[in-house]
Order: C-alpha cells, then sequence, then structure tokens
C-alpha cells in the first residue's frame, strides 16, 4: 500500500542517519517467505560496512540511503513494507537491520508479506535504471501542461494512467481516487478528453492531496499495516473523502452515495454526481 506520502514520511522518520557511519548490516533470520535482496548479503556488507550516508532521500515509492561514495540502498516496501527506527510491529516480520556509530540509531525493514525489495545500486546502475525511460517525474512536481504532455494523447482511463510509474511516479490507488474525487474528474474519463483546464486542476489536485497526506504522516487503512518510522499510525485516513467509502454519502454533494468500481483490476471510488462522465 505505501505511496509516495507514506515512503516520504519513513524517508523523513530516519534522517537522523545522515553522517552516520555504518557498523553493521544484517539479514534477519525469517521463518516467513523471504523478501529479495540483491546484490548478496556477502557484497552488501562489504560494501556498505564502515561507510558513511551522505543522504537520505526518495524515489518515487522508495526510500533511498546514499553512502559517501555515492552508492545507494534503496528499500521498495511494495504492499507491505515497512522502514524503522522503533520496535516493529512484530518481531517475525523483520528482514534487515542496519546499526549506525551515532549512539543506539538503527534502521530495520520489516514487511509482513514479504513483497518488498532491498537493492544496492552503484552510480551507473541508479542512474540506468530510474532514468525517465524507466519512472516518470516525481508526483510532487507535476504541472498540468506536464501531465497534458504526458498522458493527453492516450486514450485509457485517467485513474488508469496515473498509476503508471514510468508516467508520473508516486501515486497510487488510494490516492488517485482521492486525486479525482477534489478535481471533480470521472476516474473513466480518456485521457484524450480531458482539457488543459482540467489538467491543471489535476495537477495542483494531486500536490495539495499528497502535501497534507505528509503533513498527517500517511495513510494507516483498516488493516492496520502502515506506520510511520516510529511504529506509529498515520493520520490522513481521517480525511479520505471517498477511498474505501462505498455506500457512504459523498462529503461534497451530501446526498450521493459513494460507487465503487474496479478498473485494471484495482478498486476505484468516486461520485457519480461529482465526477459525471463527459
Amino acid at each position: 500500500m505505501p505511496e509516495l506520502p507514506e515512503v516520504e514520511t519513513m524517508r523523513r522518520g530516519i534522517l537522523a542517519i545522515e553522517g552516520a557511519e555504518i557498523t553493521s548490516v544484517e539479514k534477519v533470520r525469517c521463518s516467513r517467505k523471504p523478501i529479495s535482496i540483491l546484490p548478496n548479503m556477502a557484497t552488501i556488507r562489504r560494501r556498505l560496512t564502515g561507510k558513511k550516508v551522505k543522504a537520505v532521500g526518495r524515489i518515487g515509492k522508495r526510500v533511498v540511503i546514499q553512502m559517501e561514495n555515492d552508492d545507494r540502498l534503496l528499500f521498495e516496501p511494495r504492499m507491505t513494507g515497512l522502514v524503522l527506527v522503533a520496535d516493529p510491529p512484530s518481531q517475525e516480520h523483520v528482514r534487515f537491520r542496519m546499526e549506525f556509530s551515532l549512539g543506539e540509531k538503527e534502521v530495520l525493514y520489516w514487511d509482513r508479506r514479504g513483497l518488498g525489495l532491498i537493492y544496492l545500486l552503484n552510480p551507473q546502475q541508479y542512474q540506468d535504471r530510474f532514468s525517465l525511460e524507466n519512472l516518470g517525474p516525481d508526483a510532487l512536481d507535476v504541472t498540468g501542461p506536464l501531465l497534458k504532455s504526458i498522458f493527453g494523447k492516450a486514450r485509457r482511463p485517467i485513474k488508469v494512467a496515473l498509476l503508471d510509474q514510468k508516467k508520473v511516479a508516486g501515486i497510487g490507488n488510494l490516492y488517485a481516487s482521492e486525486i479525482l474525487h477534489v478535481a471533480g474528474i470521472h476516474p473513466a474519463q480518456r485521457c484524450d478528453r480531458i482539457t488543459l483546464k482540467q489538467w491543471n486542476l489535476i495537477a495542483q489536485t494531486t500536490i495539495d492531496i499528497l502535501q497534507t497526506a505528509i503533513t498527517h504522516e500517511g495513510s494507516t487503512l483498516s488493516d492496520g499495516t502502515y506506520r510511520n518510522a516510529l511504529n506509529d499510525p498515520g493520520g490522513y485516513q481521517n480525511m479520505h473523502r471517498v477511498y474505501d467509502k462505498e455506500g457512504q454519502g459523498c462529503p461534497l454533494c451530501i446526498q450521493t452515495k459513494i460507487t465503487r468500481i474496479v478498473q485494471a483490476q484495482r478498486s476505484t471510488f468516486f461520485c457519480k454526481t461529482c465526477q459525471k462522465r463527459r
């Protein structure tokens, strides 16, 4: 589930490791489905131990720990991964641990379903993997004209298009529904039938919603999986307008009930009155 706001919250939660030296790197024994860690642990340990952290960043839905030699260790949480500095939700799902020279600092990677990825890239590998051909611009940097240039000729539905990480990085299923509701755009509206004025509204709404969600440290859904770096829940779920609210009244027009449809095998929530298809 973690989307841009949740991953950005994870990133901010471990900023204290900047400038610290890595003293140990460990793949934690886990009886659950193993996660993918590349290259092998011996190589990761050799390349990271004794190195200082230059910066903690984010690219799309990934936390990026940049080392002093510009190697980068990436955590890609996928559905249920968490990057933590505090006691994890459960010990049995801890997959990876790093310890640092500054006091008691450590970073844990926890993953209940084991779908996440951890990988170490050198500068050239990082550049190749995350070129604009492979990953779109960050969702916090979009503009109306940029979105129109990316999607304007596409015939696919706007909701499905926004989930394409090669086009725009960071938006997932939850926030796509929220963005389109506030912008008043039907989720099945074809991209090539959206006007520049509407693209401008989608862009501004995207930035506003994602920034607000970051302020509230992301969304913890009913399964309780997502937590911030201190193992506390987010708060933006209390501000959701349509996501997972099928049958409830629309917060804008009040009388219309939120509808759920399936697009590209994902649930979409919207209001038929506020988001008319044109």
